[in-house]
C-alpha cells in the first residue's frame, strides 16, 4: 500500500514534540525505559538527549527533524510493516524516515533485544 501526497504532507508537517510523548508512553507501558528510547532515537538520527530536547522545545516538524538528522547508514535495514505500510516500499523520504522511527519504537515496545533493534549484527 502506497502513501498519498496528503498523507506524506501530513507526516512532514506534524511536530516531533506532539508524537514524542506517545513514544515514551508506548515504551514505558511495555516495560522499556526512556533511556532505551533515546538510545534508539540517537542510533537512527544521531541526536543525543540534549539535542533531542532542543528539537522538542523548538517544536520542529518531522521534515525539519529529519533534515537536521544524520541518518544511520544501516537505517535501510529496517524492514516490515508499521501503521499498515511496508517501510521499505515507502517512496517519500520523510515519511519513510518517520516510519523507520515508528518501527524502531514498536520493536522496542515489543521487547525486541536492543542489538537487534540497532541492527548491530549485520
Amino acid at each position: 500500500m502506497g502513501t498519498t501526497a496528503h498523507h506524506d504532507e501530513r507526516i512532514a508537517n506534524m511536530t516531533f514534540a506532539s508524537v514524542y510523548p506517545h513514544y515514551v508512553t508506548k515504551a514505558e507501558r511495555k516495560g522499556r525505559t526512556k533511556q532505551e528510547l533515546h538510545q534508539v532515537i540517537e542510533w537512527l538520527t544521531g541526536f543525543d538527549e540534549k539535542q533531542l530536547q532542543t528539537l522538542i522545545d523548538e517544536k520542529v516538524t518531522f521534515k525539519e527533524f529529519f533534515d537536521r538528522a544524520s541518518l544511520n547508514p544501516n537505517a535501510h535495514l529496517i524492514k516490515g510493516v508499521i501503521c499498515g505500510y511496508r517501510v521499505e516500499e515507502i517512496t517519500n523520504p520523510i515519511t519513510r524516515k518517520a516510519r523507520y522511527l515508528d518501527k524502531l519504537v514498536d520493536e522496542l515496545a515489543n521487547g525486541r533485544k536492543m542489538e537487534k533493534i540497532l541492527r548491530t549484527n549485520v
